[in-house]
């Protein structure tokens, strides 16, 4: 799969974010070999506000790979990560991290800084810009919606 295809499937789950009242950020963790291994959607609403898309994910990914190191694999999200998403993909030895949309207010992988700038003991490729179009246009539509 490509990397527009990696995000198309993280782009259906923001839709299903949006259905269900939830911000609509889907993420998807690949493996290695290109496999999705973890999926997630924004949960927040559901009274827990650390259940952004990315920690479902990771938290799906882990529990499938039967571990909480989830070297060579990627997170593609359709916004770009937050501080405690960001943290999160560090803190579980994540390769890279591919986000649609960019975020300037909270965004901390070039939007408003890049934590993985820093020095950091692991380094944490980012590629920004995926679908953008189209991760910006179901972001739109769901806040033209609540407006």
């Amino acid at each position: 799969m490509t990397r527009e295809e990696y995000m198309a499937a993280a782009l259906e789950l923001a839709r299903e974010a949006a259905r269900a009242g939830e911000t609509p950020v889907g993420a998807v963790v690949v493996d290695s070999l290109g496999n999705i291994v973890g999926r997630g959607r924004n949960r927040t609403e559901e009274q827990d506000a650390t259940a952004h898309a990315e920690m479902e994910a990771i938290r799906d990914a882990s529990k499938n790979k039967g571990d909480w190191r989830l070297t060579g694999c990627s997170l593609y999200v359709t916004m770009e990560p937050c501080p405690m998403c960001a943290g999160a993909a560090y803190n579980a030895r994540l390769s890279a991290v591919y986000y649609g949309a960019r975020d300037p207010r909270a965004g901390v992988c070039g939007g408003l800084f890049n934590l993985f700038m820093e020095p950091l003991d692991r380094k944490i490729k980012v590629y920004g810009g995926i679908l953008e179009p189209e991760c910006r246009e179901v972001l739109a539509e769901f806040f033209r919606g609540k407006r």
